[in-house]
């Protein structure tokens, strides 16, 4: 395999092999959902700052100024999650790895899976990217989402994760 194209992703420590990135083209479907309910929120807050803050003060254009920087922290947001999102698929099952400064580590045994569904949003769908949910054994966290995908990659692992849960249920009647 060449590595001609470097990933814009930046690499997983050297002690821990086997952590896939997301697709490419996943951080413009994070940049548009972050920066869209940015967007939003910024529009739900002019309304209790226009009633709130007294017209033509300097607060009130500092406050939309402050506004205006809400999609500009959004696509921040966006970039941050995306280059800090990895998964990884080995024997004992599926694991997902978010965050930098707060990691988060999800680990779902194959023993626990108890079904799996694929889904495919408009963005998700435009961009030829997937969302894998497992369901888990369990009351708490009994899924994980994955978003963002790309769709060959969720069909592969739900495929395979699917095969290693019914090995695991071959094993256990041995």
């Amino acid at each position: 395999m060449s590595d001609a194209t470097p990933d814009p992703a930046p690499a997983i420590a050297a002690g821990d092999p086997g952590w896939q990135p997301m697709p490419p083209r996943a951080l413009t479907m994070f940049v548009l959902v972050n920066v869209a309910g940015s967007i939003v929120a910024a529009l739900a807050m002019l309304v209790p700052i226009g009633l709130l803050i007294p017209s033509k003060s300097w607060e009130l254009a500092a406050a939309c100024i402050a506004l205006l920087g809400l999609p500009l922290f959004g696509w921040w947001l966006a970039r941050k999650q995306y280059r800090h999102t990895r998964w990884k698929l080995d024997a004992d099952g599926f694991a997902l790895r978010r965050g930098n400064l707060w990691r988060s580590e999800t680990r779902v045994p194959a023993s626990r899976v108890q079904h799996l569904d694929l889904k495919h949003g408009p963005l998700e769908r435009r961009y030829r990217l997937a969302t894998l949910v497992i369901h888990t054994a369990g009351t708490r966290n009994s899924a994980v989402s994955v978003t963002g995908l790309d769709e060959a990659d969720a069909e592969r692992l739900r495929d395979r994760l699917a095969l290693l849960q019914t090995d695991d249920d071959d094993d256990t009647d041995a």
